[in-house]
């Protein structure tokens, strides 16, 4: 019997891990960083929103090109590589412009291997182990998501504000993650005799009508859903210490280290239907609550409820993809996806940053939430073929 995980699975995982190390140790401390060196709200948003922007468009055109060429390793080496170049770029360039470059080539980086190493594990898993493997590797993701927050906690405790030496430090599990790639053996699979074509929006007419339907969906959530340092900015507002937001970052990304795989496995074992449905109303229940209560107790219980919502939509979503998609095109699927979504991504950013910038933010957190809650509502109502029917 062929195992559900295999060591591709498992050495991806391991990859992603140290890399999230690297990315999380810096994650929760950046907004703060930002301000520092002097870019405002909308500043912040438009950062986030133009790089996420670029990292898809980015995963439409490599997603594609891996597709035609047969290949999917050399993107995700090429990936990860930049990434550790953008980890040095930040410890010699600290002013606007250069942080700014650097957060491009990061994402560059996220935009040529994502695709790939999605299909990647799209092939590797069966049919029915799809959420199971997806979760597995958000799995090890996050325990890099947990262990770079925790680490960043420890350093800033000692040495506050001191933003530039924790930015030092998070080179070095960037280029254990490229060494792992180089140990990684993909399998041979079928070229397709498609057109290659620049444009990801390309894969878009030959997609079944159970992909577009479910990425539509997703597309919208995407539009609403912005950069997750509004939300820590958010504790922010109600008087959370570095420390403090740091710790509740960090305590989500628990949750989510703890729970993506087993929901990964339940959503395998049922329907994807209930755990997506699931996710999108805690996602509600957090944006909501935020709004309602000044609470410590209450807003770090929040956090938690947000760590279940990421463990039951993240996984799920790319299954409900990849049983909508052939293997041989899962490249140009993935990247399509991910080209629109981080475009979303873009708009929500921009359009929260702007809100916030007029004095709203609460505003920009009951929108999210209410659309959030429709779009969970119309998966609940689905037309589309799930797992189990």
């Amino acid at each position: 019997m062929q195992k559900v995980l295999t060591k591709t699975i498992i050495f991806l995982s391991l990859v992603s891990l140290f890399n999230d190390v690297a990315s999380e140790l810096l994650y929760p401390v950046m907004p703060v960083y930002l301000k520092s060196i002097g870019f405002g709200m909308v500043a912040i948003g438009i950062l986030e929103g133009v790089a996420e922007a670029f990292a898809g468009l980015s995963k439409g055109y490599f997603g594609s090109y891996s597709d035609k060429i047969g290949k999917r390793l050399p993107f995700i080496q090429m990936g990860y590589g930049l990434t550790a170049l953008s980890r040095l770029m930040l410890v010699f360039f600290t002013s606007i412009s250069g942080v700014f470059t650097a957060r491009l080539t990061d994402r560059l980086g996220k935009g040529i291997r994502t695709a790939a190493r999605d299909a990647i594990l799209h092939a590797e898993a069966l049919p029915q182990h799809k959420a199971t493997v997806f979760g597995f590797h958000r799995s090890m993701d996050t325990v890099g998501a947990v262990l770079g927050p925790l680490l960043a906690l420890i350093y800033l405790y000692y040495n506050p504000g001191n933003y530039l030496d924790l930015i030092k430090w998070a080179v070095l599990p960037c280029f254990f993650a490229v060494a792992l790639t180089f140990v990684i053996k993909e399998k041979p699979f079928l070229v397709t005799e498609k057109k290659f074509s620049l444009f990801p929006i390309a894969y878009w007419k030959t997609a079944t009508p159970a992909f577009k339907t479910v990425c539509l969906r997703l597309w919208l959530f995407a539009l609403v859903n912005s950069a997750d340092v509004f939300l820590l900015l958010y504790l922010k507002l109600h008087g959370f210490t570095d420390t403090q937001m740091i710790a509740a970052y960090l305590l989500y990304n628990v949750v989510f280290a703890a729970t993506a795989y087993p929901i990964g496995i339940l959503a395998d074992k049922t329907s994807y239907k209930p755990v997506l449905f699931t996710g999108l109303m805690l996602f509600a229940i957090v944006y909501i609550g935020i709004t309602l209560t000044t609470n410590l107790l209450l807003l770090y219980a929040l956090m938690i409820v947000y760590g279940l919502y990421a463990s039951c939509f993240d996984a799920t979503a790319k299954a409900f993809l990849a049983i909508h998609c052939k293997k041989e095109e899962a490249g140009s699927a993935f990247g399509l996806f991910g080209a629109i979504n981080s475009l979303a991504t873009l708009l929500a950013s921009v359009w929260a940053g702007i809100v916030w910038q007029q004095g709203f933010p609460a505003t920009a957190m009951v929108i999210t939430a209410m659309v959030a809650f429709f779009i969970a509502v119309s998966f609940w109502f689905r037309d589309v073929k799930s797992n189990q029917v």
